[in-house]
């Protein structure tokens, strides 16, 4: 009997495309109040969840958020819900409509509102997430603004929603919020600004530093975003269409301009249908775009169905409750946006699309008759699976500009089948044209299960305009796609293997720099790193320990220690267990943090529960001061994958230590000769010689007072790694005052 696939975690619809229009930017599901960043590689959507909504005008069910990305702003990654209302928290958020993005040095910062009553920020490694709540962590509530918020109300602003977020150039955060009027804070006064600073992972508001703006009829949607040394305040105004205002001050006064986006009445195939309105701007590539959103999906002829969160289903669902998210190209007049034009065809691509990297299967310029689902699990990004509704006369997606080079010779797809005779054919010029390959999907035990699937392709070489994913199968949605990849030559997956070959010995000591070397193929990475810079490499010459792996790793006079390890981020290491039985893990570690922790499993079963590493006793900055944390553990006997996960920021960690027995003495203790063997407490008068890794005496430094990286700076060292030798005793410590 076969399987028919329900959602995880979200709702799924499908459609017919409408014509061969790119905008909106998804024909599946309906999507609302976007906005929208860059970090120079990526261009990056932020979305609401448009599907749930009642059958009533203007009543709004939004209980998510979606994300896009591109590469090209042609072909859009959809990364699925990636936030979801009392998901990740429990709790809170409530509706989270109309919520803002900002990404810096590979992490992602989302303001959201809750309802309409508050503002809270959540932040990720990565747009799949997991997201934390920055606010509760440092200031122990979970709004910004709000009822029980951290400035504890919402100054007056009648609805405490819609905020928007921008870092600056010089790393400082503003997040704006507001809408509606009050009796105080009336329409063209109803916004406020609030900034916040980041420190090693750790986000601190300054509610002392809040402060109102405002700008003619100002309604709802404040966005800011910054070109030049020039800011901008877009809002929607009581006429439903995006004014703006610019100033040389992030705080304001802001000049009012005009309109930037018209009302969205005159959107192409929207058949006059207007209503409010939310935007994003953002450069990418020379170029500036706009996202916006509108009625075109819901109002053309084949449009998705829509259902409340009870499951009342409408295959006419009502035009002011579903909107879709489009996007278009931004010109400028000097320094004043012009207005903007709304098209059919979305932004021109910009570059040809790499088809020879992993893609998540929701990789788009355009779809028909498909729908899909998010799968989430607690604290690990979320998976989004394409879901083809085959029982429709055509099934597909299309990916545009694809450039093979010299040639494909094998697709690799990942997929669940509990269907059968699911197939997947790549057609190119159209969903009917040239047949390059088929795909027969191997069945799975059920639709979580995803396996690799190699098809052998043909004729695909150079520039291809259009490539076509077309579904067949006789049931909808007994197949799901979860990553496909080109290859030149079909390459089997390899897994990873043991750093120089040996597994590392338990009963023994692991050093952490030396994971394992990564394998190829979906599931055989040894590590995982948020982003592509190895910060460590200052310390080695400018030549990093593990090149191509972007892990942190730091050179000392006594080693190597993996450093700048943030809260997602994991290593792998082969280990050989000599006996079963119980044994005490030891590991040196170091964090200027309190809550910095890390946790240890075997096979992807947990042997540890979170081990808190301590704080440094000799100062906020001080990395340098290891101690050793503790925690009994079972082991099978034989060969297995010891994965180390960090759970806590900013931490830095040197070895493991596995000594057989429960409570076991530590047999390689910190010592003499370790990394940090001195905690220097204030006001205790020590006296240390400093010698650079050379060995060559660069003369002395008293630490009376302070930590030691503090007491070098303050003696006129430059930035970089120290050895400090104890004038009158054996103590020894390294000491990065780049930290």
């Amino acid at each position: 009997m076969k399987t028919v696939w329900k959602a995880v975690t979200a709702v799924t619809f499908g459609m017919v495309a409408n014509a061969v229009a790119d905008n909106p930017i998804s024909s599946y599901h309906y999507l609302a109040d976007p906005s929208c960043a860059s970090d120079g590689d990526t261009f990056y959507i932020l979305t609401d969840v448009d599907d749930y909504n009642n059958q009533t005008n203007w009543n709004y069910d939004i209980v998510g958020l979606y994300a896009f990305t591109s590469e090209d702003m042609k072909n859009w990654t959809d990364h699925g819900m990636i936030f979801r209302s009392k998901r990740e928290f429990g709790n809170y958020p409530n509706n989270t409509w109309a919520s803002g993005i900002a990404v810096k040095n590979g992490k992602v910062y989302i303001v959201y509102p809750d309802g309409a009553s508050g503002v809270g920020m959540i932040t990720a490694p990565a747009i799949d997430g997991p997201y934390t709540d920055p606010v509760k962590e440092t200031h122990g509530v979970n709004r910004i603004a709000g009822g029980g918020s951290l400035i504890g109300g919402c100054d007056g602003i009648a609805h405490c929603f819609d905020p928007g977020i921008l870092i600056d150039d010089d790393g400082k955060g503003y997040v704006i919020f507001g809408g509606g009027e009050s009796s105080s804070r009336p329409y063209g006064n109803n916004f406020d600004i609030i900034s916040f600073t980041e420190s090693n992972g750790k986000i601190t508001f300054d509610k002392n530093s809040l402060k109102k703006v405002s700008l003619p009829n100002s309604f709802e949607a404040p966005y800011l975003h910054k070109k030049g040394s020039t800011y901008y305040l877009s809002f929607n105004n009581r006429s439903q269409v995006i004014d703006y205002g610019m100033s040389n001050n992030i705080w304001g006064p802001y000049t009012f301009v005009g309109t930037v986006i018209p009302g969205i009445g005159s959107v192409p195939d929207a058949h006059g249908e207007g209503g409010n309105n939310h935007q994003g701007f953002a450069p990418f590539k020379d170029k500036w775009y706009a996202v916006y959103h509108d009625r075109r999906l819901v109002t053309s002829d084949n449009h998705p169905a829509a259902t409340t969160q009870a499951g009342v289903r409408s295959e006419n669902p009502n035009y002011e409750n579903h909107r879709s998210v489009s996007i278009d190209e931004l010109t400028w007049s000097g320094d004043k946006m012009n207005k903007l034009t709304f098209t059919r065809e979305g932004p021109k691509q910009i570059k040809n699309f790499d088809p020879y990297k992993t893609y998540k299967a929701t990789t788009s310029s355009k779809q028909m008759n498909i729908r899909s689902r998010t799968d989430w699990t607690k604290g690990q990004p979320v998976k989004h699976v394409l879901l083809p509704l085959t029982s429709r006369s055509e099934s597909w997606i299309r990916v545009t500009g694809v450039d093979f080079g010299n040639g494909a010779q094998n697709l690799r797809i990942k997929a669940a089948n509990v269907g059968d005779g699911n197939k997947i054919e790549i057609h190119t010029g159209s969903a009917s044209g040239t047949l390059a390959g088929t795909c027969e999907l191997a069945k799975t035990a059920n639709n979580m299960t995803f396996v690799d699937n190699d098809c052998e392709m043909k004729g695909l070489t150079g520039v291809v305009d259009q490539v076509f994913f077309v579904f067949k199968g006789s049931q909808d949605s007994t197949m799901g796609i979860l990553e496909w990849e080109f290859q030149g030559t079909k390459r089997e997956p390899e897994p990873q293997s043991a750093f120089g070959g040996k597994a590392w010995a338990i009963p023994g000591k692991i050093e952490m720099e030396n994971f394992d070397e990564p394998g190829y193929g979906a599931g055989n990475d040894s590590y995982a790193d948020k982003d592509a810079d190895d910060h460590g490499a200052e310390t080695n010459g400018g030549k990093s320990y593990r090149e191509g792996t972007g892990v942190d790793i730091y050179k000392k006079a006594t080693g190597y220690v993996v450093g700048y390890n943030q809260t997602g981020e994991w290593l792998e290491y082969t280990v050989e267990v000599a006996e079963a039985g119980d044994y005490t893990m030891y590991a040196a570690v170091a964090s200027a943090n309190a809550t910095s922790s890390f946790q240890l499993s075997i096979d992807g079963e947990s042997i540890t529960g979170e081990v808190s590493v301590p704080q440094a006793s000799a100062g906020e900055e001080n990395y340098d001061d290891y101690n050793k944390v503790k925690e009994n553990v079972t082991l099978t006997a034989g060969k297995h994958i010891l994965r180390f996960t960090v759970t806590g920021d900013w931490m830095d960690i040197d070895y493991i230590n596995f000594v057989k027995g429960k409570d076991a003495a530590d047999t390689d203790p910190i010592g003499t000769l370790a990394i940090g063997d001195v905690r220097f407490q204030n006001g205790a008068s020590k006296s240390y010689r400093v010698y650079g890794l050379s060995g060559k005496l660069l003369g002395t430094v008293d630490l009376t007072g302070m930590d030691a990286s503090s007491a070098l700076k303050a003696a006129g060292y430059t930035r970089g790694v120290y050895m400090l030798k104890q004038v009158r005793g054996g103590k020894k410590l390294m000491v990065n005052t780049a930290r």
